[in-house]
């Protein structure tokens, strides 16, 4: 699919789609919950889709009651058949370690990008909990079979966090004493808040302590019944944010500022470099009422920020530097390549050295015809950036959203 993004305003107001990473980690602890989730406002990305099937495949039965999920969990994982990930690598780190939980034999596999993603962690630490693992050089496909033993554990968190998140999910819903999990240079720490916020929301007991410890202790009960409202997702609506900072005059609701979604902080860089806006809980409201100035941001804790600052700093006068390249090899794409090459292609003042991007704003970009890199951030990074160019963007593959 090709889209052509002519220079425009835009005005009026969205609300924001659901966060795919609550509603993941949500269907995650309702798998693993014995009773009955109440799931309310759930996402229908394709990567929310493959979740469910996952938690079907594995034993969950799903009702769907208009804007809800109601699914019943005996909560233990019974995977039948092959578990299908499609392109969702959040999917694949997390609840890999919750299908080891079974004694099965199961084959693990996806499409797209994710067959491309190293998964070293399957070879370096899934052994360590007595689960057979057979990689495919280190890709998908991957066969395992458990059970998963949680035992105290050191890992290193560096390439990324998903993981760490598995690991809790699957410990404190098996764990039969207090275990301790330790982490060395642990990445997208916010992202592990909202695990250990969903996780105690569940009823479980999880601890984060000093030196980043994990110390999980057993539950003696839980409510039957849980409800979860899954939450506006920041991730995307730091693209409708910055479109709003850039070229319009809008409100995006359904954002909750108390959230501890990593994403959230594009509120802060918003306010930074100068654009007009007025957060409130539930709907933020912004325009393009003011210049704005460059700015200088640590991405490595949120690197899906990284698309919709590029887009950002191409409008702001100055030069600002974007750190936590390093974080961007292992996405759909390779990001920090992929954000070269559009945004050159567009005349940007634009590169990358060593773990920094540095962008020079000022400089009014031209309409040019781009790829998305079958990713839907680079493809929305450049649909945002092409609002306020010189003449007509065409974007092929924009699909990939």
């Amino acid at each position: 699919m090709k889209v052509i993004v002519s220079p425009s305003g835009i005005k009026g107001t969205i609300v924001a789609p659901p966060s795919k990473s609550a509603m993941q980690r949500a269907l995650a602890l309702a798998l693993l919950h014995n009773g009955t989730t109440i799931i309310e406002n759930p996402g229908i990305s394709n990567d929310d889709k493959a979740a469910i099937e996952i938690i079907k495949n594995c034993g969950a039965i799903i009702k769907v009651e208009g804007n809800k999920l109601i699914i019943n969990s005996k909560g233990k994982v019974n995977p039948e058949g092959d578990i299908f990930f499609g392109e969702s690598g959040l999917s694949l780190r997390m609840f890999a370690p919750i299908i080891a939980l079974s004694e099965r034999n199961v084959l693990l596999n996806g499409a797209g990008s994710l067959l491309k993603r190293p998964i070293s962690f399957f070879d370096d630490v899934f052994p360590l909990l007595q689960i057979h693992t057979l990689t495919n050089d280190g890709k998908l496909p991957v066969k395992i079979k458990g059970p998963l033993k949680p035992i105290d554990i050191e890992i290193d968190g560096s390439s990324s966090s998903q993981y760490l998140t598995g690991l809790l999910f699957a410990y404190a819903s098996s764990a039969d004493r207090e275990i301790v999990i330790k982490v060395n240079n642990l990445k997208s720490k916010p992202y592990i808040a909202l695990s250990l916020q969903m996780l105690i929301h569940f009823g479980y007991n999880v601890q984060w302590q000093e030196n980043d410890h994990f110390h999980i202790t057993p539950i003696s009960k839980k409510e039957n019944t849980i409800h979860y409202f899954t939450e506006g997702d920041w991730s995307g609506a730091a693209f409708l944010l910055v479109a709003g900072a850039i070229a319009g005059n809008i409100t995006v609701k359904g954002l909750s500022l108390h959230s501890a979604q990593a994403d959230k902080a594009i509120v802060e860089v918003l306010k930074n470099c100068g654009a007009h806006i007025m957060a409130n809980e539930n709907e933020i409201l912004i325009s393009n009422q003011q210049p704005l100035s460059a700015f200088h941001f640590d991405a490595t804790h949120c690197p899906d920020l990284f698309p919709p600052l590029a887009a950002l700093a191409c409008y702001c006068q100055g030069t600002s530097l974007i750190s936590g390249v390093s974080r961007l090899v292992a996405k759909e794409s390779d990001r920090a390549a992929s954000l070269l090459d559009i945004f050159s292609s567009m005349g940007a003042d634009i590169e990358v050295t060593g773990d920094d991007m540095k962008i020079t704003g000022g400089i009014i970009l031209k309409g040019a015809s781009l790829h998305s890199h079958h990713d839907h951030r680079i493809a929305m990074a450049a649909a945002v950036a092409a609002l306020c160019a010189d003449g007509e963007t065409s974007i092929e593959n924009a699909e990939a959203v």
